[in-house]
């Protein structure tokens, strides 16, 4: 299975910081937070992952290379031109280096200890497996909701920005800026979309406090 990693956002929250440099590339307890994605995907048996790059997008092949220091092969897909597509739109763009099988896309701005799964299989007619996780201070209301193990488009639980899709999810979609959520609420709606609680460790880096929230914790872990 191949991973995405969605890092094109402005990081409008983050500024001043993200006036330099992008926000996967601000540093979380000493390297670039992105790094510690791609040393975990390598950990779980990801080989290739595509990086989409707008904001500052020239500093992320600068920093990162080719991805072999970190264990994996990286594909950039650039929107530097377009000034960033939005999460499904940067999706759509990547979909020739993603493949025809479900593939991993995670957000390029959260911090987390969850396992990725190289060998997820969506069930038949299943569009998307979402992992959601018990909603932080900043989204008390949530994002959606678990029936079962389908997701519905009610308010309980975050989006946790990483989710398992199938590229049928984006079929007929047409190219440029779109998100990812009317997509997703779409698929919902016909029961398409299934999903999980996880409890673990995460934490969405959206603002320069939270990320020195998150600096101080690994400095007293480590």
């Amino acid at each position: 299975m191949k991973a995405m990693i969605l890092a094109a956002g402005l990081g409008e929250r983050m500024r001043p910081l993200t006036d330099v440099t992008p926000k996967p590339l601000l540093k979380v307890g000493g390297i670039p937070l992105i790094v510690w994605h791609l040393e975990r995907l390598a950990h779980d048996d990801f080989t290739e992952v595509v990086i989409n790059i707008a904001h500052l997008g020239y500093l992320f092949p600068q920093t990162l290379g080719d991805g072999s220091e970190s264990g994996v092969n990286i594909i950039y897909s650039d929107e530097q031109e377009e000034g960033g597509l939005e999460s499904a739109g940067g999706i759509i763009k990547a979909l020739p280096l993603l493949g025809e099988e479900t593939f991993l896309v995670l957000n390029g701005d959260i911090w987390t200890d969850y396992d990725f799964q190289a060998n997820r299989k969506l069930a038949d007619g299943i569009l998307a497996h979402l992992i959601l996780v018990p909603n932080p201070e900043h989204n008390p209301e949530g994002d959606f909701a678990l029936d079962g193990n389908h997701v519905v488009d009610v308010k309980q639980y975050t989006f946790s920005g990483i989710g398992y899709y199938s590229p049928k999810l984006f079929e007929g979609v047409p190219y440029g800026k779109s998100a990812l959520a009317p997509l997703l609420r779409a698929a919902m709606k016909e029961g398409r979309v299934t999903g999980e609680l996880y409890e673990g460790e995460w934490l969405d880096i959206g603002t320069p406090q939270r990320l020195e929230q998150l600096n101080a914790q690994l400095l007293n872990r480590y």
